[in-house]
């Protein structure tokens, strides 16, 4: 913790109705009511100095609502993919908050907190198994990011996890000062069958994130508290391109990668805070 500040922000954190104030705020962004979501979207650009230049849609008020500008897509050509079979592409805008080996089953979080691959995984020890001594790397999404999350690797989705939990803010003091905070959030796990063995895509949630939509199921949080599995093996098959959309954050948070032992390497230019692009080249995935 790096001053009185932080640590009186991640107390407020555990006395704040999370869940309410997040359902609270979603209605808001949902709302297509003109004062509405004007006056948001107009704070937001303000405060967090917004660029629409490389947006589909660069007018602020032609989005129907605070969700549709906060989810803007980017114009075609802006974020280029990594080519190379085996590259791996950046699932989001953002900054690497840590990324690097797993230890047995322990992920790091910042300096002085791990946590387990079965806490983070919602229980599921067989799932954690095909991660241990993997590689991870997490990304954070900043309120002025691009906030689509798209998929770093060729996959066919093999099933999801629905994971309830608390709702902390995502920054460097909650990472710093709230233990497991990854592993406590609510979250969707999105696991995949790929030609180099199995990918973990987990968009978590936070404070104030109204919801989470994947591009095959919708939105699927805010759910009933409890742990909900969807098995994708079965249906017809999901299948996904590398650089193809995945889901989305209404209102943003943290894309966490799980790669399988001996399997992944990430850039050694990479490094906690190191600034990030969709689709840009981060990685390899296999031999």
């Amino acid at each position: 913790m790096n001053n009185w500040r932080d640590k009186l922000f991640v107390t407020l954190q555990y006395l704040v109705p999370q869940h309410g104030l997040s359902r609270l705020v979603g209605i808001l962004a949902r709302s297509e009511v003109p004062w509405i979501k004007t006056t948001f979207i107009n704070l937001f650009m303000k405060r967090f100095n917004i660029d629409l230049s490389e947006a589909e849609i660069s007018d602020a008020d032609r989005f129907e609502s605070f969700n549709a500008f906060f989810t803007r897509a980017l114009k075609d050509g802006v974020r280029p993919l990594a080519e190379g079979e085996t590259t791996l592409a950046c699932p989001a805008d953002g900054a690497v908050s840590q990324l690097g080996a797993i230890r047995a089953n322990q992920v790091f979080q910042a300096k002085g907190h791990d946590y387990s691959l079965y806490d983070l995984l919602g229980g599921d020890s067989a799932l954690a198994s095909e991660f241990t001594n993997g590689q991870f790397a997490t990304i954070y999404l900043s309120p002025r990011d691009y906030h689509r999350v798209h998929m770093p690797f060729d996959g066919t989705l093999r099933n999801t996890r629905y994971v309830p939990g608390d709702l902390f803010s995502v920054n460097e003091a909650t990472a710093n000062g709230v233990p497991n905070l990854f592993a406590r959030n609510e979250r969707l796990v999105c696991t995949f069958d790929t030609a180099q063995g199995p990918m973990a895509v987990i968009l978590v949630g936070a404070m104030i994130v109204a919801g989470i939509e994947t591009v095959f199921s919708g939105q699927v949080t805010p759910l009933p508290k409890t742990v909900s599995e969807t098995d994708y093996s079965n249906r017809e098959p999901v299948t996904l391109a590398k650089g193809d959309e995945l889901g989305r954050f209404l209102l943003g948070s943290t894309v966490i990668l799980l790669f399988p032992e001996a399997k992944a390497g990430f850039d050694p230019a990479l490094k906690a805070g190191s600034k990030v692009k969709v689709n840009s080249g981060i990685g390899h995935f296999g031999q």
